[in-house]
């Protein structure tokens, strides 16, 4: 059961899709043919049974019918009170004239003789009688002497009421020799005065007592076997089953009453075996029938049956192969693809992928071969950030420390001279180049970029002749989440040179944080200039990179970033989007998660 297993387990899969069709298949049919043979075998050898014992039956009746015939002959000689009265005589000794002869002979004996020949199945009714002095006359009396002739009554002592089997009729040699039937006789004694008897045989062909026994074949044996184990077939005819006798004698029921039966195999051959007792033979009949045919009829049957089962088997074999090599063939194309994936080429794709389960699993292997391509592209972006911001962190490093002691050289220069302004400008630009120049691996909070704008709003408002002001409406959860550095910056400064420079007045930016279940909004709206529905969507779609953005001013290269930059960092779901009106205000919405 292993090695099975284990073959079955490296079969490919095609194969094993086959193996498993081909067994729900053709295992039942298989169990199903052989139950189909077997009952038609069955079938065929209850019909022939029923043909067996419907012959046996018949058989049996003609037997019954020349045994009462042969009893009713025998009745009738005992019933012959004047014929019986002449034989008496004859033994007393008494002597007739010849007339008285002749009209005993015309009356008893030629009466008793048309009995014998109206009746086809009566071979003779004698009667043999110890008398002497007085003539035979054939063919119904006989001197007692002469029944010594005879083979059952030469060495044997006679007992009335017995049947005698099998004999050859040899009272007259002559004519025996002419004549040698096998004959079987009813022998009883007349008991007459003077304790003398007689004896009457009255005797028939052993072919018409029993018929079966001669028409015996090579698929058919009938034999007879009295109380005295003697056996009764035809001799001439010997069968082959005759040295098998003894085992069908053992199968004999006691008690035999009815018909019975008995399969079994003689010399290597199914054969049914019949028996019959007959009680007034006082012996058992049976017969023996060939089931060779049946067998072979059912045999060849199936074997033609196996043949063309066979082919199929082997057509529908190739068929099934054929059709799920079909099936899994988009199967074995992505396990191509995805050898080839293995091996490095992620730029190959599953094509023209199906609507089962199979497509299914094709189309989410495409699917996951672009989230890999794009993971690394994204991991490659990060990477290159990351490496830009390192050389200029770097560059920044070099100059930071002569840049902080120029700053505060003009500070203190300032403060001597009361000029508190411009002390508190070089503060503010102290601190934007300390948070500018400061290198961070990780994400900023959102208080320190705001702190950033702040004072960057502080230097911007030195330019102009008019107020810029920052308004803020922060829950302090959002204060502590973690934004990129330099990701609000670039949007403050949108808002003051592409929406608020040009109309040099006064005004305010503000900044609103809205909280929602696993994320956070800041809205930053400043009331400029705003946008066309045309110039938002070219804005947008240049943010998300679907076109391309390029160096001048207004192109949208700094929200480019900023959205990269959030999506690097939290994932595609979060980046930014713009809302605006013309002439009214212009809405940037920052998307983070809320943690």
């Amino acid at each position: 059961m292993k090695k099975i297993k284990n073959f079955f387990s490296s079969l490919k899969l095609s194969h094993k899709f086959t193996v498993l069709i081909m067994a729900i298949i053709v295992l039942p049919l298989i169990i199903l043919s052989i139950f189909f043979f077997d009952n038609v075998r069955d079938s065929q050898i209850k019909e022939k049974i029923k043909n067996v014992e419907l012959n046996f039956t018949q058989n049996y009746e003609q037997i019954q019918k020349n045994v009462e015939m042969c009893q009713m002959s025998t009745q009738v000689m005992l019933n012959s009170q004047n014929f019986w009265q002449y034989v008496e005589r004859f033994c007393d000794g008494e002597n007739f004239q010849t007339e008285e002869l002749l009209s005993f002979y015309q009356t008893e004996i030629k009466s008793l003789e048309k009995i014998v020949n109206s009746n086809p199945y009566l071979y003779q009714v004698r009667v043999y009688a110890d008398y002497k002095g007085i003539p035979e006359m054939m063919p119904i009396l006989y001197q007692k002497e002469r029944i010594k002739r005879l083979s059952w009554a030469k060495d044997s002592i006679i007992t009335s009421g017995t049947w005698q089997f099998d004999y050859v009729d040899e009272l007259f040699p002559s004519f025996s020799s002419i004549r040698k039937q096998h004959l079987v006789a009813l022998v009883t004694e007349k008991q007459m005065s003077d304790n003398r008897t007689a004896i009457i045989e009255v005797s028939t062909n052993m072919e018409l007592l029993f018929p079966q026994i001669y028409s015996s074949n090579q698929a058919e044996w009938t034999c007879f076997v009295d109380e005295n184990g003697n056996y009764y077939f035809d001799w001439e005819n010997k069968s082959r089953w005759f040295d098998d006798i003894n085992v069908v004698l053992e199968k004999i029921p006691r008690d035999l009453e009815d018909i019975a039966y008995e399969q079994m195999v003689l010399d290597g051959e199914p054969v049914i075996v019949c028996f019959k007792a007959v009680k007034e033979l006082k012996g058992n009949l049976f017969r023996i029938v060939s089931l060779k045919e049946e067998y072979s009829s059912v045999n060849t049957f199936r074997n033609i049956f196996w043949g063309c089962f066979l082919i199929i088997v082997i057509i529908l074999l190739f068929f099934s192969d054929k059709m799920v090599k079909i099936i899994l063939k988009q199967f074995y194309e992505i396990m191509y693809i995805i050898r080839k994936v293995q091996k490095g080429d992620l730029e190959i794709r599953i094509k023209n992928s199906s609507t089962d389960e199979i497509g299914e699993l094709g189309q989410q292997i495409n699917k996951m071969l672009n989230r890999i391509t794009q993971l690394m592209e994204d991991n490659i972006k990060r990477e290159l950030l990351g490496k830009d911001s390192e050389i200029r962190a770097l560059q920044n490093q070099i100059n930071a420390h002569f840049i902080y002691n120029v700053l505060e050289s003009i500070k203190m220069m300032a403060e001597v001279e009361e000029k508190y302004d411009i002390s508190d400008a070089v503060t503010a630009l102290g601190k934007l180049l300390r948070y500018s120049m400061k290198w961070v691996s990780k994400n900023v909070t959102v208080s320190e970029e705001i702190d950033y704008i702040k004072n960057y709003l502080a230097l911007i408002n030195l330019r102009f002749d008019y107020e810029i002001y920052l308004s803020l409406n922060m829950p302090e959860q959002i204060y502590e989440q973690q934004i990129p550095k330099m990701s609000l910056q670039p949007i403050i400064e949108n808002a003051i040179y592409h929406g608020i420079e040009e109309l040099a007045e006064d005004t305010s930016i503000y900044m609103k944080g809205v909280l929602y279940e696993h994320y956070c909004v800041i809205e930053i709206t400043d009331a400029g200039r705003g946008m066309t529905e045309e110039e938002i969507v070219k804005l947008q779609k240049k943010i998300e990179g679907e076109l391309e953005a390029t160096g001048s001013s207004g192109n949208g290269i700094g929200l480019k970033n900023v959205q990269d930059r959030i999506k690097i960092s939290f994932g595609e779901e979060y980046g930014i989007s713009i809302a605006s009106r013309k002439d009214c205000y212009t809405k940037v919405m920052v998307k983070i998660p809320l943690v």
